[in-house]
């Protein structure tokens, strides 16, 4: 690839990176466990995001494969494009 092919992938948004795809193999997202210090890959399927009203009450979480524990880490704006654009179930949170 080169440099300006790459600088054109990395200003464009996830939705227009799928655009026009008609299949996508599966997608995995590197994580770690705070508790047991694994590394390790997870399916969109192993993973699910909270959006809330404000960036403090964005997450997403996962449970470890290797010790069982539950995960739950902040989610940025860069981190919920990409989780979304790779399949990761997404619920809104909504305040009264």
């Amino acid at each position: 690839m080169t440099e300006s092919s790459v600088s054109e992938v990395q200003g464009m948004s996830v939705a227009a990176a799928f655009a026009g795809m008609r299949s996508v193999s599966a997608v995995t997202f590197r994580a770690g466990c705070p508790d047991c210090r694994s590394s390790f890959e997870l399916t969109a399927s192993a993973l699910r995001l909270a959006i809330g009203a404000t960036s403090r009450n964005t997450f997403y979480s996962f449970t470890c494969p290797d010790c069982g524990a539950s995960v739950r880490k902040p989610a940025g704006e860069r981190i919920v494009e990409l989780l979304t654009g790779g399949g990761v179930r997404t619920l809104r949170l909504h305040t009264p």
